[in-house]
């Protein structure tokens, strides 16, 4: 977006109407890859702030100050502010997008532990039936699946209009046209597709600034996503491992020429909270299965026919999730404290209002320099930064004791959980045994991203010295 609102970056008006242009032609293809190619680059040099930020432990040693006060505006606004965005999906048809609603609701709700008898079969009890709780485990694909199914009915049967300009048009599947017959059944995506990539001063100031807030967000993501999924809260060297992991994501995903860096998804971490599913194999074989997308046009074109109003449908309920997993975040603070409901509600109502008011008046942000007026704009109108940075800057600098702020149970939570016990150890650990021989080199401890076994062992002190306090 950054790169996109600067003049020389703006697409030319002879391509504005795709039905007129020749899509194919040398002009129109140099026309969009020069972009890609800046965009690429500039996503590339922008990464190396995050690896160095999460690789070399900055990340964690930022923690410390940084508690429930700043994680709970941060991840609420994730929710908050993509309103305008559901209601204007949803308000495509309500009767589609409420239909979706209404059923993932039920499945996930009412009907997560009923279980449906399916046959099964074993050398020991031969075939048989065992019980499955597809509801708990998959009401939201279900819910997509069945509103997906019935708008294409009312596609084929012509009773949704197909005058773009009528209301309810995007129920439609047959919105995109031939995608799924125009789109190859094999690409490859490879380094430099697009050509050699470039580098913009304003467009890396720009990603930069996103990755600000990607860091901010995944924070907040990797908190909730524990508590939601029954994990105990990651420690310093798992957060400092996830973000540089994202840094390499953004590397890789510029140099593939992707379009985006890679992030934390909040939606997902709402679906563990709807699904109870929180299996790391889940998540190893959905990016197996991410990749085959990637690699088969055929797929990723049919995924892209779901309606609208169906996927508007989803975000009021993925996106009130998210929202009250960020304000649940308060529970180990004091919220009879003035202190506190100071801090938090106006970490987020300024969070609403300053971004809006900034998007309405564009032009009233001018400091002469081009590129502090990209990042300026970036930060200012992310809710999440807003938000996130005044509650951080409230929390740290208002008086306030540990345990009123929160702080007091966030540590003790943290160092409990740092001890010795096999839900950590499974959880934060390396995989494939990598833990195991390293922790017990002396030189490990030095590595901000990698466990230590001296760790796990020691006593206490600091919850010891919490309550001295």
């Amino acid at each position: 977006m950054a790169m996109l609102s600067m003049p020389e970056w703006k697409c030319p008006a002879w391509t504005q109407n795709a039905s007129l242009v020749n899509t194919s032609s040398p002009l129109f293809i140099e026309v969009w890859q020069t972009r890609m190619r800046a965009l690429q680059g500039s996503i590339m040099v922008a990464s190396l702030l995050q690896i160095l930020v999460g690789f070399f432990g900055i990340i964690g040693f930022l923690m410390r100050f940084i508690g429930p006060l700043t994680i709970a505006p941060t991840v609420s606004l994730i929710g908050l502010s993509l309103y305008d965005s559901a209601g204007a999906k949803a308000g495509s048809h309500w009767g589609i997008s409420a239909m979706t609603t209404v059923l993932i609701i039920l499945f996930s709700q009412y009907l997560r532990l009923i279980p449906i008898p399916v046959p099964t079969y074993s050398k020991a009890k031969k075939l048989h039936t065992s019980k499955f709780f597809v509801f708990q485990i998959m009401p939201i694909l279900l819910g997509i699946a069945v509103s997906w199914l019935v708008c294409y009915l009312l596609t084929i049967y012509d009773i949704l209009p197909s005058n773009p300009t009528h209301y309810g048009h995007l129920a439609r599947t047959d919105v995109k046209g031939n995608a799924v017959n125009e789109a190859p059944w094999f690409t490859f995506p490879y380094p430099g597709q697009w050509g050699m990539p470039t580098v913009s001063l304003a467009g890396v100031f720009g990603i930069m600034a996103g990755i600000l807030c990607s860091m901010a967000e995944s924070v907040g993501d990797y908190h909730t996503c524990a508590k939601l999924s029954g994990a105990p809260p990651p420690p310093k060297h798992a957060i400092n491992r996830g973000i540089g992991i994202e840094g390499l994501g953004c590397l890789l995903a510029g140099a593939f020429g992707t379009g985006n860096g890679t992030t934390s998804f909040s939606e997902n971490v709402a679906a563990l909270g709807i699904t109870k599913v929180g299996s790391r194999m889940v998540i190893l074989l959905s990016g197996v299965f991410m990749i085959l997308m990637g690699m088969l046009g055929k797929i990723g074109a049919i995924f892209s026919t779901i309606p609208t109003p169906v996927v508007g449908g989803m975000f009021l309920i993925m996106f009130g999730v998210i929202t009250a997993a960020g304000i649940s975040n308060l529970q180990s603070t004091d919220m009879n404290s003035s202190r506190n409901i100071f801090v938090f509600g106006f970490s987020l109502f300024s969070a609403l209002v300053i971004p809006n008011w900034i998007i309405k008046n564009p032009d009233l942000l001018k400091t002469g320099i081009n590129e502090v007026d990209q990042v300026l704009h970036i930060l200012l109108t992310t809710h999440m930064f807003v938000g996130g940075f005044l509650g951080f800057f409230l929390d740290n600098t208002i008086p306030g004791t540990k345990r009123e702020r929160g702080i007091f149970v966030w540590n003790k939570v943290h160092l409990e959980d740092s001890s010795n016990t096999l839900g950590t150890k499974e959880v934060y650990d390396l995989p494939f045994g990598i833990t195991s021989c390293l922790s017990s080199q002396s030189w490990v401890r030095y590595i901000p991203f990698c466990p230590w076994k001296g760790h796990r062992s020691l006593p206490n002190t600091g919850v010891i010295d919490e309550l001295a306090l």
